[in-house]
């Protein structure tokens, strides 16, 4: 579902970021998120210039950022550090306890475990692809035992912590201000630095999930032939935050397998052969 409309103001360098729809607190997200990193980390992400939110349409301006989206093409090894350098910037930017909670919000993991919830109960036909129909019933089947009737990882009923086992709620995880939409086209890169834009889905995380989720985006591995495996090791990980990284990428991953189903909008979207693909990736990770 489109969320919002962007214009450009060129003569004044502004743009103008208009919602439709705002089911999730989009507006009130993106407009914390600026004003946080405008204090923060200046200039990495646009800075805030107005906003009405409480218009029938909420809207924000703000500041036109130099550059162009990553993805599309393989990233090169400057494109790669500099990616790495912005996420890293987020996260030791902002502190958590100045990210005051929005009226529903779940946090980045409880939302992704809604959505995907939600799609397995829509009993989506996977077709007649027999690798596909094996990965949506090992990931169904590995959701409900990793979920189960909690909205978090490690909430099902035979999924207590064990060693090595990381929760979301576990005091040895660290908490983040996560971005919450790993779509590459959201890094823009000026041919020096990667900035960031698109922060209606942000709000608290941990970095074990926003490297999944960024690590199993379409846009990364499959568009750009991102290297999880390069990518995450970039990142000085606890035992217990890679532990928890394989579970967050099963959930990436089954999201994706979900959107991808025939006839949605995720599957006209991309070349065919995406929906086999990510399946075959799917179980690989299981």
């Amino acid at each position: 579902m489109l969320s919002h409309q962007v214009t450009v103001d060129a003569a004044r360098q502004v743009v103008v970021k208009r919602f439709v729809h705002a089911g999730r607190n989009e507006p009130d997200r993106e407009w914390r998120a600026l004003t946080l990193l405008a204090e923060h980390a200046p200039g990495l992400a646009p800075e805030p210039i107005a906003a009405d939110l409480s218009a029938d349409l909420p809207v924000i301006e703000m500041s036109l950022l130099p550059g162009e989206p990553l993805g599309g093409q393989p990233l090169t090894a400057e494109q790669l550090s500099a990616l790495v350098r912005a996420v890293g910037q987020l996260w030791q930017s902002v502190p958590v306890s100045r990210v005051a909670p929005l009226p529903g919000e779940a946090g980045n993991e409880g939302q992704l475990v809604s959505i995907v919830r939600q799609l397995a109960a829509r009993d989506h036909d996977p077709g007649h692809d027999p690798v596909v129909k094996k990965a949506q019933a090992a990931g169904l089947s590995w959701l409900s035992w990793a979920v189960g009737d909690s909205g978090s990882l490690g909430g099902g009923q035979d999924s207590q912590p064990g060693p090595g086992r990381a929760t979301a709620g576990g005091p040895w995880l660290t908490a983040v201000f996560g971005h919450g939409d790993a779509n590459l086209a959201n890094f823009l890169w000026d041919g020096e630095r990667v900035r960031i834009v698109d922060f209606e889905d942000s709000g608290r995380s941990d970095r074990a999930f926003e490297l999944a989720c960024l690590a199993e985006h379409l846009s990364a591995w499959s568009d750009s032939g991102l290297d999880g495996e390069e990518f995450l090791r970039a990142f000085d990980l606890t035992v217990a935050e890679r532990s928890r990284l394989a579970d967050c990428r099963r959930l990436a991953a089954l999201s994706w397998l979900l959107h991808l189903h025939p006839g949605g909008a995720a599957s006209s979207r991309n070349p065919p052969g995406t929906q086999r693909r990510q399946a075959e990736r799917l179980l690989a990770l299981l």
